[in-house]
């Protein structure tokens, strides 16, 4: 997980000042390619060497996978930056060495530079055709530039787990406020997506999009099972953490993942009295896993909420009370040393969990179009603000693409919600009122909406006020130092 910028004619202070407003998103090291100039350095007061160039590629990186020594940008014909996981890194490594690749590190992101080296040059590929082959190949949560030539090309993962942002001056950023501290404009690259930067402007294209791929003749129970228990097993480490609030979705995960890693932690946060906690507490003793717990109050919300504010980007009273919880829970993590953490995100989407859905079934498709930029971008955010990396099981691209075609009265039927992935969580172990177990949305499960309607009366606002207000706040660089 890391920060990546950049883009087209960026002077030395322009270069500084991303690296400063995104520093907090990789502390480990930065990197810089700037038209053949190359500084990479853990100490990060050695940003003042820096030079300016017309092509420039920038990270900070944060260390999750491979060796924590080395730093990107990589660069040979082509020069990339990467930020996310690639989770199928080592089979793909074994099937481009077989053609004759060679790498100089065993970090996941060389796999995406060498793919594309192979496809552009050996195969003959056109960089937008390479990266629609690529994601085809890769099986991850990754958000890439990579420079050929004299234009840079930016892409996300067809589901969009990972955040970024161009500009139509030609800048790119993983969070808008990057792009913002140099007063440009921030417009999200879309899911399955290429855009190219060049100096002749900024074009995209749409290259990869997963509801157009449609599943004939499957056992959709036992595939999405398998599927699952695949995706799962893919992120999971020995010591792995659980964004955990009792309810369905983040029960079947910490339950799963139970069965590959040495030791899984569940991680929730809420005010004493909330539904989530209360919830918390009885599940984790049903399945037996450790819970720890961050226990908020009104104190600790408006003590730390600027913050949350920085972090979410958007004046949205929602966002912001959902992001709440999630600060605290990351916040826990991050002081237990736990950098990875998986999340039940995208599954309400993929099969119906929503009420609204009983009524307008249409609705699972539109909020699945918006899920990147609504939900995924902010947890992202909020995390990483803490340093730690939300991985999401259910938005693995295969387990996502079968749910999308699973039959509609497999995912709403008799007033059931989710029915399908409650009756596979009975058979894969899950206690029964673990599985049918209707939580509340988790700005109310954990309090969090209460507690801001309460910080935002005292200060004579309603909450939407307050969150513009907070918005403001940050936009114009005010706030507190951290």
């Amino acid at each position: 997980m890391c920060l990546i910028a950049g883009g087209i004619s960026l002077s030395a202070r322009d270069i500084v000042t991303m690296i400063e407003k995104g520093r907090h998103r990789g502390s480990d090291s930065f990197g810089v390619w700037s038209d053949g100039f190359v500084l990479k350095s853990s100490n990060f007061s050695d940003v003042r060497e820096v030079k300016g160039g017309e092509f420039v590629l920038v990270q900070c990186r944060l260390a999750i996978t491979g060796s924590k020594s080395y730093t990107q940008p990589f660069y040979n014909d082509l020069v990339l930056v990467h930020n996310g996981e690639i989770y199928n890194h080592a089979h793909l490594r074994e099937f481009l060495v077989e053609r004759g690749l060679t790498f100089e590190s065993d970090v996941d992101s060389e796999v995406i530079l060498r793919l594309l080296e192979y496809l552009i040059y050996d195969k003959g590929f056109h960089p937008r055709d390479a990266v629609e082959k690529s994601m085809r190949m890769l099986n991850g949560d990754y958000a890439v530039a990579f420079k050929h030539e004299d234009k840079i090309y930016l892409f996300r993962d067809p589901i969009g787990v990972r955040p970024l942002y161009y500009s139509p001056s030609g800048h790119f950023a993983s969070e808008k406020k990057v792009l913002w501290a140099l007063g440009e404009e921030a417009i999200p690259v879309n899911p399955g997506e290429v855009v190219e930067i060049s100096k002749r402007g900024v074009r995209k294209w749409k290259v990869f999009d997963p509801l157009e791929i449609k599943t004939h003749g499957v056992e959709y129970r036992e595939g999405l099972k398998n599927l699952l228990l695949y995706s799962v097993r893919l992120r999971t480490r020995d010591e792995i953490g659980i964004l955990f609030s009792g309810g369905l979705d983040s029960s079947l995960i910490a339950f799963l993942a139970s069965k590959f890693s040495k030791k899984v932690v569940l991680y929730t946060a809420g005010t004493e009295d909330s539904k989530d906690v209360e919830w918390a507490r009885k599940v984790a003793g049903e399945l037996g896993l450790s819970l720890r717990e961050y226990i908020f109050s009104l104190e600790d919300v408006e003590e730390e909420i600027e913050r949350v504010a920085f972090a979410v980007e958007e004046p949205n009273p929602m966002n912001l009370a959902i992001a709440v919880p999630l600060y605290f829970s990351t916040k826990l993590a991050r002081e237990d040393g736990v950098k990875v953490l998986l999340s039940g995100q995208g599954a309400d989407e993929l099969l119906g969990g929503y009420a609204k859905y009983l009524d307008n079934p249409g609705l699972m498709i539109e909020d699945f179009k918006t899920l990147a930029e609504r939900n995924l971008a902010r947890d992202d955010k909020v995390s990483m603000l803490n340093g730690v990396e939300v991985r999401y099981p259910y938005l693995d691209l295969s387990f996502a693409v079968l749910a999308l075609n699973v039959p509609l009265n497999e995912k709403i039927g008799n007033g059931i919600r989710k029915k399908i992935l409650r009756e596979i969580a009975l058979e894969m172990g899950l206690p029964q009122d673990v599985a049918y177990r209707e939580k509340k949305a988790m700005q109310y499960g954990s309090n969090s909406q209460k507690l801001l309607e309460r910080i935002a009366k005292s200060r004579g606002m309603r909450l939407r006020e307050f969150a513009e207000y907070l918005f403001e706040r940050m936009r114009r660089g005010i706030g507190p130092e951290w």
